[in-house]
């Protein structure tokens, strides 16, 4: 359906910031909603950010405050800047549409990675 490709990971000291991006291979319609997943080692995948095509926006409490999602419908790209990174969040990253993860739809590309160390 869509294809994503993550970018911007990578190594980081706690209390750093990096600024993820996900591009679609088509465009994003307006009645598509967008998440950012995050996947720890030993842990399951969890949206941790998500928008809507209006620009509503919506966060897991372990991020909420520290992360800010946005989304630029021209370019078929989302971000997710996080701020005041903590150790916890290190995990690979991706992005989806959640009404198609939900389905049990959804394909995983290959994320960006994120490792925050103390």
């Amino acid at each position: 359906q869509v294809r994503l490709v993550e970018s911007g990971g990578g190594l980081v000291q706690a209390g750093g910031s990096l600024r993820l991006s996900c591009v679609a291979s088509i465009s994003i319609f307006s009645n598509d909603n967008m998440g950012w997943y995050r996947q720890a080692p030993g842990k399951q995948r969890e949206l941790v950010a998500a928008i809507s095509s209006g620009g509503s926006t919506s966060y897991a409490d372990s991020v909420k405050g520290r992360f800010t999602i946005a989304r630029d419908n021209a370019k078929n790209t989302v971000y997710l800047q996080m701020n005041s990174l903590k150790p916890e969040d290190t995990a690979v990253y991706y992005c989806n549409v959640p009404l198609v993860v939900a389905k049990g739809f959804a394909s995983w590309g290959q994320g960006t990675q994120v490792t925050v160390s103390s």
